[in-house]
């Protein structure tokens, strides 16, 4: 069974869309639409599972992931030309490719930059970290799923801001974990999110 038929048996096959690379070296794409509170899009990887990764002995049965963006139900899809949608498929691509190229593997909690130096998604989503986090809103609809002899994991893809990415790796994950979950947050992008940790304000006195 492929991940693709997997999939179709659990959630139908009209709620996917198989998306073929582009261009030479790019991994396959998948849209999902789902109702979980509400109409939600998934853009996942749709073969990185392929890679076998190399985990550190204590994540074994984790070797095999996809990713994803939960996207915003306010988003067009058709307005691919747009710079504050179309930054999803790009980044997508390069995360997926990365561990590949490294020969390397990343799990729950992991970040990476976007980009060198660090760089804001959009001119509205100011977030410009990564981290990798296992499924908060989809984590009923997204559980793993058995092919063959491999168990294949879902990773969505979470933006974060500096001051979040600073608190988290200052070995803060777990606390920082908590502080997304207290605020509600989950996978699902939003435009509109502002970063979980309360700013402090001083009172200027002349």
């Amino acid at each position: 069974m492929t991940l693709i038929e997997g999939l179709e048996k659990r959630f139908g096959a009209s709620r996917i869309e198989y998306c073929a690379p582009i261009n030479e070296g790019d991994i396959p794409l998948m849209l999902i639409e789902l109702e979980v509170k509400g109409k939600v899009t998934i853009l996942s990887t749709c073969g990185l599972s392929d890679y076998k990764m190399p985990v550190d002995e204590i994540f074994i049965g984790r070797e095999y992931n996809e990713i994803y963006f939960c996207l915003p139900s306010y988003w067009d899809l058709n307005d691919l030309e747009n710079p504050e949608i179309n930054w999803v498929f790009d980044w997508i691509q390069r995360l997926a490719k990365f561990p590949i190229e490294k020969k390397t593997w990343f799990g729950h909690g992991h970040t990476i930059p976007a980009g060198n130096p660090p760089l804001s998604l959009s001119k509205t989503m100011k977030q410009n970290y990564f981290m990798f986090c296992d499924p908060i809103l989809l984590d009923e609809e997204l559980t793993p799923i058995e092919l063959g002899d491999k168990t294949v994991h879902f990773l969505s893809i979470v933006p974060l801001f500096e001051d979040e990415w600073q608190y988290k790796s200052g070995g803060n994950t777990r606390n920082f974990l908590k502080k997304f979950n207290a605020k509600r947050q989950t996978e699902q992008l939003d435009d509109f999110r502002g970063s979980v940790l309360k700013r402090k304000f001083f009172k200027w006195i002349p």
